[in-house]
C-alpha cells in the first residue's frame, strides 16, 4: 500500500512541489498523469525513498519513510521496491543472467540462480539468459528490465514512462506485461506517464486510480 499526507518537496534553488494526498491499497494500480516536468519523477523518487520529503508523510508497503536512515533505506528499497526506469540501464558488458545477478549483489543478497531463472521464466525471456543487451530487441530488453525489477519480489513496482517512444501495439503489450506481472507478484503498481494511451488501457479496470500531477508550486 501507499499513503501520502501533505507531501511536498523543494529542490535546491528551485520551486516547492506539493502533491495531492494518495491512498492506494496493496495490489492496486495508481496512474500518475501530467506533462513532462510536472513532478511525476519526483513523486516516484519520494515513493522509492530516494528523496526525503520536505514536508508531509509517506508510507509505502507499511513502512513510514521518514523513519528510515540512509543504510536502512537502501536495504528496505532493495526488498520492497521494483523500479522500471524509462532508460533501462542494463549493463552492456554483462549477459542477461549477469544483469540480474548484479541486482542481487547490489541488494546484498546471496547469489540465487534459481530465483533468476524463475524471474526470467515469468517474463518469458529465460532463453535470452546468455545474451547481452545489444543482442536484444526493445521489447525483450524491457522484459529483462522488468524481470530485474521483480527479482526480489517487491511489494511495489514503479514504472517511469514505460510507453515512451513505443508505437500503439508495443505500448499496449508493455502495459499488459506490467499489469500481469504486478498481479502475479501481488504488488502495487505505480505508472508515471503523460501518455493518454495509458489511461485508455486501464479505463474500467478494477483497483485502478488516477491522479494528475500538476506540480503545484509556491
Amino acid at each position: 500500500m501507499i499513503s501520502t499526507r501533505q507531501l511536498a518537496y523543494r529542490y535546491a534553488k528551485g520551486p516547492e512541489l506539493r502533491f495531492a494526498d494518495v491512498e492506494v491499497a496493496q495490489g492496486d494500480t495508481l496512474l500518475l498523469r501530467g506533462a513532462s516536468g510536472s513532478g511525476k519523477s519526483t513523486w516516484l523518487a519520494l515513493a522509492a525513498g530516494l528523496l526525503a520529503p520536505g514536508e508531509g508523510d509517506i508510507t509505502v508497503a507499511g513502512q513510514s519513510l521518514k523513519a528510515l536512515g540512509a543504510r536502512a533505506g537502501d536495504a528496505w528499497r532493495a526488498k520492497a521496491i521494483g523500479f522500471l526506469p524509462q532508460k533501462l540501464h542494463l549493463s552492456t558488458a554483462l549477459t542477461v543472467q549477469g544483469n540480474l545477478a548484479m541486482a542481487q549483489w547490489a541488494a546484498g543478497q546471496p547469489a540465487d540462480d534459481g530465483r533468476i531463472a524463475e524471474a526470467l521464466d515469468a517474463l518469458d525471456v529465460r532463453a535470452l539468459a546468455e545474451r547481452k543487451p545489444a543482442q536484444l530487441s526493445g521489447g525483450q530488453a524491457q522484459r529483462v528490465a522488468l524481470a530485474r525489477a521483480v527479482l526480489l519480489k517487491p511489494r511495489v513496482i514503479l514504472a517511469d514512462e514505460p510507453t515512451a517512444s513505443l508505437d500503439d501495439e508495443a505500448a499496449a503489450a508493455s502495459l499488459a506485461l506490467l499489469q500481469a506481472t504486478a498481479s502475479q507478484e501481488g504488488a502495487t503498481l505505480v505508472i508515471a506517464t503523460h501518455d493518454a494511451r495509458v489511461a485508455e488501457f486501464f479505463q474500467g479496470k478494477e483497483g485502478v486510480q488516477s491522479i494528475n500531477i500538476v506540480g503545484v508550486q509556491r
